[in-house]
């Protein structure tokens, strides 16, 4: 009689084993998704710092005369009222 009871739980130890390492969603998948996670979570971390820093500098457009002003400068290549603009040239090198 133990025989066979001792000779079942074998069985089903065995069984659950099988399903815990081979089985549908086993033990090696699982730590694959946690990996997955915890890289998509500090992709999610930098892409949210980054757009905390666009919506600063949105705020900043929306309130702050100077950023436009530097905008205006860098990317648009204007100037104020009554300033000197002056372009230096590189000389082209002859051959």
């Amino acid at each position: 009689m133990y025989r066979w009871l001792i000779a079942l739980l074998i069985f089903l130890i065995i069984g659950l084993q099988y399903r815990l390492w081979f089985g549908e969603t086993n033990l090696r998948d699982i730590w694959d998704l946690n990996t997955k996670i915890e890289l998509q979570k500090e992709i999610n971390q930098e892409l949210n710092l980054r757009n905390s820093e666009l919506n600063a500098e949105v705020q900043d457009l929306k309130t702050g005369l100077s950023a436009l002003e530097e905008r205006a400068r860098s990317e648009l290549g204007m100037i104020k009222e009554g300033e000197t603009f002056y372009q230096l040239v590189q000389p082209v090198k002859e051959k």
